[in-house]
């Protein structure tokens, strides 16, 4: 029996041991943690640890290449994920209620409002965000370290389907980013998951059908590539149970900026010709029977 019992402790022991740091996190307001790109130089990392104004002992976790490949490989070439880990981030807790902030340095590709928007969908909330590079890179790495430094800080798993979906959605705002513009490519995804939050598709069509209308009241115009990558992403997201409602909660600033677009003349214009049209279908169906009238008369 004695032997059992310290076989079970051991066992215990053995297991608090393996589980991941993250698991005993405390984090409160104000707490700071950095995510550091594996290939970085002890120069660059120190300049980066500089520039974000942090002390040496800061809680600090390190990115491989190898795991933004797993996060990024199924979403981008190989190439443009590259062979080192550059990109950085610092995470600082906010108070209950401060939402989310993010800004950028030498990130050229990705936005401080994808990344805003990606966090928001993988459940970061009320936190300052800060993603930089020693130089000019796109910036697609930086979010794997800030999701895995959100955790450590936090103690809080993000599940492994819901870190895809957010990679997946930075990836893809960010090459419709390329053609449409990168602030108009945030406010579709936006807008769609604002609607989606009072209006779940049941099927592909309804979800095309609910990205197109969507579309078409901010002006833009996507190709059918566009509209079959931006269906993909968010029939995974409808999958994986996302909480729209919360994750709009997440982006109070971003669906405000949707909102002022459509209250604006331009927004307002797309409403008036909507309008104009179905009066036009209304007149030629009511000319149309006129017509018989006269014509039987």
């Amino acid at each position: 029996m004695k032997r059992r019992i310290l076989a079970t402790m051991l066992v215990l022991a053995l297991m608090m041991v393996g589980l991941p740091q993250f698991v005993l996190a405390d984090a409160a307001p104000g707490d700071e943690i950095v995510s550091l790109g594996a290939d970085l130089s002890e120069e660059q990392k120190q300049s980066l640890l500089n520039e974000m104004d942090v002390s040496e002992n800061v809680m600090t976790v390190t990115v491989t290449n190898k795991e933004e490949h797993e996060y990024l490989g199924d979403y981008i070439s190989k190439a443009q994920i590259g062979t080192r880990a550059i990109s950085s981030s610092k995470i600082t807790i906010g108070e209950k209620g401060d939402g989310l902030t993010v800004e950028t340095n030498h990130i050229n590709w990705v936005t401080a409002d994808m990344y805003k928007s990606a966090l928001a969908t993988a459940g970061v909330e009320d936190a300052h965000i800060y993603a930089t590079a020693p130089f000019d890179v796109s910036g697609t790495a930086a979010l794997t370290g800030l999701l895995k430094a959100y955790e450590t800080s936090t103690g809080e798993a993000i599940a492994e389907d819901v870190k895809q979906a957010a990679n997946q959605e930075m990836v893809t705002t960010a090459k419709l980013g390329e053609d449409l513009g990168k602030e108009e490519a945030t406010q579709l995804v936006t807008a769609i998951k604002s609607e989606l939050a009072n209006n779940t598709p049941q099927n592909k069509e309804e979800m095309q059908n609910l990205i197109q209308t969507q579309a078409e009241k901010l002006n833009l115009n996507i190709t059918d590539e566009q509209l079959t990558n931006l269906t993909d992403l968010f029939m995974n997201l409808k999958d994986i149970n996302i909480d729209w409602n919360a994750v709009g909660d997440r982006m109070g600033e971003m669906k405000q900026k949707v909102d002022e677009f459509l209250n604006s003349e331009q927004g307002q214009n797309f409403l008036d010709r909507i309008g104009n049209f179905v009066k036009s279908v209304v007149s030629a169906i009511g000319d149309f029977f006129s017509g018989l009238l006269s014509n039987n008369n």
